[in-house]
């Protein structure tokens, strides 16, 4: 009995694990989103292949940045990579073995990154050199792609002789990608020029790889602020949303005159803040009209060392399915359901606002957006008005609790306590004229 206990409580937590690491990956504005690495052996050489390596960034709005990426795989045999086009291996490791021809790279576990721009041509692949930067599916899909060739050595020479490369693992630039083992697909298929003639591919295989803000970090990247024309009070971030001042894992430099020698002679990068976020989100409702309701979005970066360029802002609000006219910002509906078109990313103008500047006079970006009203829904009572949402650079940011956000006049923010008391009084008052016929 004690065994069959044991074995039980063992299953139950390896399929929370199991459960648990799923769950990390997941975002629920994104459900598909995910970068797909692809891997075609192109022709065969005499001690190895030629491949083909093109990488999709189907998430809708998180984009990878400069530096850009890194991609990293460990090889099932005692493969070298003998050239690279269109990216390189930043390790050569040993290749003393060899005499005359020299590897590109020679170690177990290759890590690959990007070509800059400007590189020769001789030295360049399609969608190459670009620096790593991959913009989000949903902003360019034309800038999502990144891919390179290289020649392989020392490996099988048919397709079952080859083995797969193991423990593929992707920055971008930083951590939080995990990476699916490699599978084995129908050979891709590939067009002329002219489209008269089609080849394919000797093999192919696929890695994907899910990205979890869990992995990067235990606290949130950004958050969110909130005001309105009708109340005074101005919701702040929540306290230590992204960490606290007296942390001693978390260092800052105070806003003044000053802040550009300060940072340069300090290691921090953040301004100090009550919520230490890199990035604040401020949701302004601006003005109601008869048949439309105006909101402000306000972008500020805290950050003294660091631009966010190509940067995304996605939100969540029944309203942005009527949404008439963005200002400042470009905008895209997401659809995550046929029945459902309640959440909206938003990004900036190519040279105008699609860089974020760095802390200062010029750390922010902002946009006025116009919605269409609803009148069977639409009310600026509980704080409906209020995102339940808001994600930047495809992370989620920290919100208010929901009891502190402004409220209209003469209206009180929803209590289970307060709303109780009546039916309590009333309660009381009963049991009072109940006794008294006694």
């Amino acid at each position: 009995m004690e065994l069959d206990k044991l074995k039980f409580s063992i299953v139950l937590t390896i399929f929370s694990a199991m459960t648990v690491l799923h769950a990390v990956a997941y975002d629920p504005l994104d459900p598909h989103g995910s970068i797909n690495i692809k891997w075609d052996i192109l022709s065969w050489t005499p001690d190895g292949y030629v491949a083909a390596v093109l990488m999709n960034n189907f998430q809708m709005y998180r984009q990878i940045m400069s530096p850009g990426w890194t991609l990293g795989w460990t090889w099932a045999k005692k493969e070298v990579i003998w050239s690279m086009v269109g990216a390189q291996a930043t390790d050569q490791g040993d290749c003393s073995n060899f005499k005359g021809n020299i590897p590109h790279c020679c170690t177990r576990n290759p890590t690959v990154v990007d070509l800059l721009p400007g590189v020769p041509k001789t030295q360049q692949y399609s969608d190459c050199c670009k620096g790593g930067v991959l913009a989000s599916w949903g902003q360019e899909p034309t800038a999502a792609v990144s891919s390179f060739q290289l020649s392989v050595g020392l490996s099988g020479t048919s397709n079952t002789t080859v083995a797969l490369p193991q423990n593929f693992f992707l920055l971008g630039p930083g951590p939080g990608y995990t990476c699916s083992a490699a599978t084995i697909v129908s050979p891709s298929v590939f067009f002329s020029s002219d489209g008269k003639r089609k080849t394919q591919a000797m093999m192919s295989w696929t890695v994907t790889c899910s990205y979890s803000q869990m992995l990067v970090s235990k606290n949130p990247s950004c958050c969110v602020s909130l005001s309105s024309f009708y109340n005074s009070k101005i919701t702040p971030c929540p306290s230590c949303s992204c960490g606290c001042q007296n942390n001693e894992n978390t260092s800052c430099v105070m806003s003044n005159s000053r802040i550009s020698s300060v940072v340069e002679a300090s290691t921090s990068m953040l301004e100090c803040t009550s919520h230490m976020c890199p990035i604040r989100v401020h949701w302004h409702i601006k003005a109601n009209y008869k048949e439309y309701w105006r909101v402000k979005i306000t972008v500020t970066n805290f950050n003294y060392r660091k631009n966010f360029t190509l940067w995304t802002l996605v939100a969540q609000h029944p309203n942005l399915n009527n949404v008439t006219r963005v200002y400042s910002f470009l905008y895209k509906s997401l659809m995550l359901f046929s029945t459902l078109n309640d959440t909206a990313m938003f990004y900036g103008n190519k040279k105008n606002n699609d860089k974020l500047l760095e802390a200062g006079l010029n750390g922010n970006v902002q946009s006025e957006i116009l919605l269409g009203k609803d009148m069977s829904r639409f009310t600026l009572e509980h704080g409906w008005g209020f995102p339940s949402r808001i994600y930047f650079d495809g992370d989620e940011c920290m919100m208010p609790p929901p009891d502190s956000y402004p409220s209209l006049p003469n209206s009180a923010p929803f209590s289970p306590t307060a709303s109780s008391t009546p039916a309590i009084f009333l309660i009381l008052i009963l049991l009072a004229f109940w006794c008294s016929l006694f």
